[in-house]
């Protein structure tokens, strides 16, 4: 039993369903909300390691509400993801939801946090992180296309495609994104805008890989010697329970062979129905 597995034992009964629905909500309201302030709001509310330091702790939670660039298209996308993020529920299970879309929130304040740390060390000048709900509500559909990736969406309602494709485009155009951030800004902007992308990366790894049921040494074992076993013909994998003492033959040899077992022979000496009453008794 993994980690996962202990910890959605003890706490599985307090987990949220369709939190990937508030997470949507959250979304839209900040983008209402950068929208009617026209940025001024979104300044007071988005992340910042040296305002936090100065107090605005708030700032550790608010960040939430700013959005991102997704354009048009973001927002028909965040639409989309109410139920395609029910199907991820359904595959992982609402504790499991919860742990993805809690800890993408959680991966984005402390790699924000190290990523300024960092660089202030590093440089003598700590980087701002630019953080919002969009690449993790984004990772989220990569996560469905990992658990289902032959299964057939319609993207934007209209056109549709395997998951697997889905995923192979969003990961191109991610990578390019942070290559694009890098071409510009090099390293500053990077961390700036495109560190958001790779925790969102992150923790889709880190939770795939952590979840996944691990097994022993002899469990390993067992799991090679059954794949052996099994990749070896159907005829061989079995010994023959019957085995005439006369001609040898066995019911592999022949289906429609009974076999019978003499009394007066000694040993447990089976024979043919050819063979029961025409042998001599040893």
């Amino acid at each position: 039993m993994n980690w996962m597995m202990k910890l959605e034992r003890k706490w599985g009964r307090y987990a949220i369903y369709d939190l990937h629905k508030y997470f949507v909500f959250v979304y839209f309201i900040g983008a209402v909300l950068g929208y009617l302030g026209d940025g001024e709001i979104m300044n007071y509310l988005n992340f910042s390691v040296p305002a936090i330091l100065q107090g605005q702790v708030w700032r550790l939670v608010t960040w939430v509400l700013c959005g991102s660039s997704g354009g048009l298209l973001g927002f028909v996308f965040m639409l989309c993801l109410i139920p395609m993020g029910k199907n991820l529920e359904h595959c992982l299970g609402a504790f499991r939801m919860n742990v993805y879309l809690f800890g993408g929130v959680l991966l984005n304040i402390i790699g924000g946090i190290l990523v300024y740390v960092i660089t202030y060390f590093a440089t003598g000048v700590g980087f701002p992180v630019y953080l919002s709900l969009y690449y993790i509500l984004l990772s989220t559909f990569m996560a469905l296309a990992i658990c289902v990736p032959d299964a057939t969406v319609n993207l934007y309602f209209v056109l549709p495609i395997k998951m697997k494709w889905m995923l192979a485009v969003y990961l191109l155009e991610l990578g390019y994104e942070i290559y694009t951030y890098y071409k510009m800004g090099g390293i500053f902007l990077l961390c700036a805008l495109g560190a958001q992308i790779i925790f969102a990366l992150l923790n889709l790894f880190l939770f795939f890989y952590f979840a996944q049921v691990r097994l022993d040494r002899s469990q390993k074992k067992r799991q090679r010697q059954f794949r052996a076993q099994m990749e070896k013909p159907w005829s061989s994998q079995f010994e023959a329970k019957y085995k005439c003492a006369v001609c040898g033959r066995t019911e592999k040899d022949d289906s429609s062979l009974e076999f019978r077992y003499c009394s007066k022979c000694t040993g447990n000496k089976a024979y043919c129905q050819e063979h029961l009453f025409t042998h001599t008794h040893r």
